[in-house]
């Protein structure tokens, strides 16, 4: 039964080595390059809801048109 929990404490070890090992290879953006990308998704997002909501408007519109309602 030890030597399972040696192996397993081993494995555990082996484990949180490798993801500080991963950690150092990351490359955190800069404030600029955060701010710039948070920009560009919430335009993004802004966007595509302006789009849905016109093709709504539309369909709106059209199936009122089409059932008489």
């Amino acid at each position: 039964m030890s030597e399972q929990k040696e192996k397993f404490t081993k494995r555990v070890g082996k484990f949180f080595k490798e993801i500080r090992l991963e950690i150092k290879k990351v490359i955190f953006p800069t404030r600029q390059q955060l701010i710039n990308n948070t920009i560009v998704v919430l335009l993004a997002c802004f966007s595509v809801g302006v789009v849905v909501w016109i093709a709504d408007a539309v369909l709106r519109l059209v199936f009122s048109a089409v059932f008489g309602q």
